[in-house]
């Protein structure tokens, strides 16, 4: 028997705030798992990966998330309020990427080891870049009075659709940085591949959002 709308309509809300419920989990317990794994303050390098975490994988997240209707933390705020919590989370995590890149160029420095020799420096640069771009757009859309040229529509689905890229990017750079050889000889077996699922569970629950409650609803307006 087929399924009322109504009906629909309840379980895709319970599957969007199951969702990202597990988003908000799975962001937390990545970087958690990454602190204790790197032991930040042991080394110079060991801040890289627990910055980086913190930013790409439970800032930009939880930035991401707070415009969900069914997920975000921050429900009770105005759209205008969740914007500026978006904007300070954004940068929040640009300034960890910025610290965590400068670091661990530091520590190739005093190495004396090639700079961008890896597919995750490489993508990880891009991502710090992008992010960059990211929050220097967004400046345009809290001061809308900046690009009066711009229609306002348009900039935020720009943003939007620019800010996706930015978390998939920053989402690869974490997966290929999982590949390295600090993170493989510390973590084997099937841990790993719990560990690798955790950016790939939050980016197909981001993707979900922007796309459906965002991008797909601008598509259709006239």
């Amino acid at each position: 028997m087929a399924l009322s709308v109504e009906t629909e309509s309840h379980i895709y809300r319970a599957l969007r705030t199951a969702s990202g419920a597990a988003a908000h989990l799975v962001a937390l317990g990545f970087t958690v798992f990454v602190a204790v794994l790197a032991r930040p303050g042991s080394s110079l390098f060991s801040w890289h990966p627990v910055l980086m975490s913190l930013a790409f994988s439970f800032l930009m997240t939880e930035a991401l998330l707070v415009f969900s209707p069914e997920s975000s933390l921050l429900r009770s705020l105005s759209r205008k309020g969740r914007a500026r919590c978006h904007w300070v989370l954004q940068l929040l995590a640009l300034l960890c990427a910025l610290l965590g890149l400068g670091l661990v160029v530091l520590h190739k420095e005093q190495l004396g080891k090639a700079h961008l020799a890896t597919w995750h420096g490489r993508a990880g640069l891009l991502a710090v870049l992008w992010a960059g771009l990211q929050c220097s757009g967004g400046v345009g859309l809290l001061y809308p009075k900046l690009l009066p040229r711009w229609p306002l529509a348009k900039l935020k689905l720009y943003h939007a659709t620019s800010g996706l890229v930015g978390y998939l990017l920053g989402s690869a750079s974490l997966l290929l940085g999982m590949c390295s050889l600090w993170f493989t000889a510390t973590v084997t077996g099937g841990v790993w591949y719990l560990a690798v699922l955790c950016p790939v569970i939050t980016s197909l629950v981001i993707m979900n959002q922007v796309s459906n409650a965002y991008l797909y609803r601008k598509r259709i307006q006239p």
